[in-house]
């Protein structure tokens, strides 16, 4: 005898939803499995101000030690790693998300820095790198002046 269920729409969007979370941080930050650790991306914000460029990358897990900061011409380079647990015998995991072994992210810079006044803080997972802008970079102000009219 045939068995009958209903149909469950949302079920199904759900689960669909949840293919396509699994298919997107495959593709942006490699599968759990991953020997690269977490492939190559980490997640940052850059933004700039009329003065410096900054950048905050988020990299859990780590201790300032572990991260290496460096600038080649225009391009800015982090990378560090993140020391694997060892696995108990025993322990068997259902889900296993967390990335660890090593990390790198490169991005060319939006505009000339001076590299030997750059500063970087980290705190609680969060790293913010500070970059001045060289003076030819900054914006200059130029002054208008009212010219009279001749007679």
């Amino acid at each position: 005898m045939t068995q009958l269920t209903s149909w469950q729409p949302f079920r199904e969007m759900r689960r669909m939803h949840n293919m396509l979370d699994r298919l997107m941080d495959q593709s942006l930050y490699g599968s759990a499995d991953d020997s690269d650790g977490y492939a190559t991306l980490i997640p940052v914000d850059v933004y700039q101000t009329d003065d410096e460029v900054s950048i905050k990358a988020t990299v859990p897990g780590l201790k300032a030690e572990d991260i290496q900061i460096s600038i080649i011409g225009d391009t800015l380079s982090i990378s560090g790693e993140i020391e694997s647990e060892h696995e108990e015998e025993g322990r068997e995991y259902f889900v296993r998300e967390r990335r660890m072994g090593s990390f790198s992210r490169s991005m060319t810079l939006p505009v000339t820095v001076d590299a030997d006044k750059a500063a970087a803080d980290f705190e609680a997972g969060v790293l913010t790198i500070t970059l001045p802008k060289v003076e030819a970079e900054k914006p200059k102000m130029i002054s208008v002046k009212t010219v009279k009219a001749k007679k």
